[in-house]
């Protein structure tokens, strides 16, 4: 009896002890499940035969729930067995009328609509990897994308025409195939391609045609680095895409869901958690051609939209809206998405009601991917034991100034302690692979060896986080050659080269600064010029909007007399991040970008004050 008395009084006070001392004991226990269940998942189906693809799921969704919304664009509704029978007759179009074989690279260069999707599953279904073109993008940057993953055709948007028509002379001298999404087009070289889909049948295709795929094989190629003019495309394998099904399924998404898709489809975030996560699920999508702040919950109360994403700039757009009566009147439980600060994130959940934020960490290219599960304020995941056996990354310390990880005396990295910064690396290995970049350079730039044994390999993540004393992690910075400005990369190098084309620019460093009110940071560039040249602010916009999308082009502009370097021979940035733009304490000639003027002028003290008081809009 005794016994019993001591079992009954220990079980009534273990829920104490753990609250106590193990607070996130349960979250913790369920997130093992979780991750448990996800990998059995993915092993089964990687050992099913024939190969199992994304877009087997697919066609399992369409065939086990026919009827069910799939995706809502414009107050149309197309169910997943219309997706499957508009896919089937763009892709036996394509069979029909062009010479595209199975493994043939297709450049797709659209905005968000259903055609995007569907086109999608057409390649797919083809047995083509599809390389996503940012619509942003034009000449030269848009030229760049499509030879570096060696498309033979290339898709367009019906209103991508004049941007089209600016790179074809050089795509008709490679003889690439342009197909336009119109009924009609009278410009030699481009082909209308619409009534060819509706003329084609929609019976289903082959899956001799994906025969010859492995899960190593290229699915989609992905742009990083913020399409700044000289972008990178990441290779993203079918095994990379088999994985991605499991990131909505891992967060409580059901077929029932509702999820909002205004991030664009040719971006990480859109197009592997927001559509192909829905694959997953079985869910619906109402998808947005763009993010639009004012109307964001209108469509969300319009749609009974259960699940958001976000990227950190989207929570804060939403709290800079003029406040309702009805802000916390909406069906919304989940937004999942990365890089929104502790303030914003507390600020969006005090001012629209009990959402779950589910932030996490990833990038495009990268082998490793972190998860906040406990819904804590600030944090991007937390340091569990069978994940980090599973994919083996540490914080090493990181020289910022000469911009390169610390070694010992035996030329090994150094793991940084908790509480203090390190740059992100993960190990590669079978289970955490890193594939890269079409340009094999590109790649070996991202891999870093010797880091804690002689011979090891690991991928560098370019980014700068912290572990807590609690196991929290925390993101910090990014390092090097990126930033970030409204929800896209921006590489700092590559904006450095657009901006030496100038024919009175000597040499330039790119970096980015930080802005009162504002996520990540904003481009600017200290520049020196060559010897008896002046600065032409008019020349220098028109240059910039030529070769660089808005959010890359440097919004400030530092005239030195000399770009300093580090002993290492490397552009030091450190001194001129920390300096900002503020006129007063830099004695250099100082421009802002001008939009209205489409010029660079000098930057006042004024203009200073109105810009870090917000009534200057950046």
């Amino acid at each position: 009896m005794y016994l019993v008395s001591i079992l009954f009084a220990s079980l009534a006070i273990t829920p104490l002890v753990l609250k106590t001392f193990f607070p996130y004991f349960w979250k913790d226990a369920w997130y093992l499940a979780n991750l448990v269940r996800i990998l059995l998942k993915l092993v089964l189906r990687r050992r099913r035969k024939p190969l199992f693809l994304v877009l087997d799921r697919f066609l399992e969704q369409s065939v086990a729930h026919a009827d069910r919304p799939f995706i809502v664009f414009e107050n149309k509704t197309y169910s997943y067995l219309d997706t499957d029978r508009r896919s089937n007759k763009i892709a036996n179009a394509l069979q029909r009328h062009s010479t595209l074989r199975p493994g043939d690279t297709v450049a797709l260069f659209m905005g968000n609509e259903p055609a995007f999707i569907f086109t999608w599953l057409a390649l797919a279904k083809l047995g083509c990897p599809v390389a996503f073109l940012n619509h942003n993008i034009r000449s030269r940057s848009l030229l760049h994308c499509f030879n570096c993953c060696s498309a033979k055709l290339l898709i367009a948007a019906e209103e991508l025409q004049e941007a089209v028509e600016e790179v074809l002379p050089s795509l008709r001298e490679q003889g690439v195939c342009v197909y336009l999404m119109t009924k009609q087009c009278d410009t030699p070289g481009v082909e209308g391609f619409s009534d060819q889909v509706e003329e084609a049948s929609d019976t289903p295709l082959p899956q001799a045609l994906r025969s010859d795929i492995t899960f190593k094989s290229p699915a989609v190629y992905i742009y990083t680095s913020g399409t700044t003019g000289l972008p990178k495309a990441a290779v993203i394998t079918q095994n990379r895409l088999l994985v991605a099904l499991a990131v909505l399924d891992s967060t409580g998404i059901t077929p029932g869901d509702v999820i909002y898709l205004n991030l664009p489809l040719y971006h990480t975030a859109g197009f592997l958690i927001g559509f192909i996560g829905s694959i997953e699920t079985g869910s619906t999508i109402i998808l947005r051609r763009k993010f639009s702040a004012s109307q964001f919950w209108d469509d969300c109360r319009k749609y009974n939209v259960t699940v958001v994403q976000y990227i950190g700039e989207v929570l804060r757009y939403l709290c800079n809206t003029p406040k309702r009566d009805n802000d916390r009147e909406h069906k919304v439980r989940l937004a999942i998405g990365n890089g929104v600060r502790a303030e914003i994130w507390k600020e969006f959940l005090n001012r629209f009601g009990n959402i779950y934020v589910r932030e996490f960490y990833a990038s495009t290219e990268g082998n490793v991917g972190l998860i906040n599960y406990t819904g804590k304020i600030g944090a991007v995941g937390r340091v569990n034991y069978l994940h980090r056996k599973l994919f083996p990354y540490a914080l090493i310390k990181y020289d910022t100034e000469r911009d390169e990880p610390i070694r010992d005396s035996t030329g090994l990295c150094v793991e940084a302690p908790k509480d203090e910064t390190g740059l992100l690396v993960c190990k590669i290995t079978n289970i955490t692979p890193f594939v890269g970049y079409a340009n094999s350079q590109q790649t070996e730039k991202k891999r870093l060896r010797d880091v804690f044994q002689k011979g090891d390999l690991y991928f560098n993540s370019g980014d700068l986080l912290k572990i807590g004393q609690d196991n929290f992690i925390y993101f910090q910075d990014r390092v090097g050659d990126t930033f970030r400005w409204k929800g896209e990369n921006v590489a700092t190098t590559e904006v450095a080269d657009i901006l030496t084309l100038i024919d009175f620019v000597q040499e330039a460093n790119v970096y980015g600064v930080q802005v009162p009110g504002n996520e990540g940071r904003i481009g600017m560039a200290a520049v020196t010029l060559k010897g008896g040249e002046q600065f032409d602010g008019n020349k220098t916009f028109s240059h910039v909007a030529s070769y660089l999308p808005a959010y890359a082009r440097p919004r400030f502009i530092r005239i030195q007399n000399a770009v300093e370097m580090t002993g290492t021979f490397k552009q030091m940035k450190v001194r001129l991040v920390e300096e900002g733009f503020d006129p007063a304490g830099i004695t250099d000639p100082l421009y802002i970008l001008q939009e209205r003027n489409q010029s660079y002028t000098p930057l006042t003290g004024q203009i200073y004050g109105s810009i870090v008081a917000g009534i200057i809009k950046l």
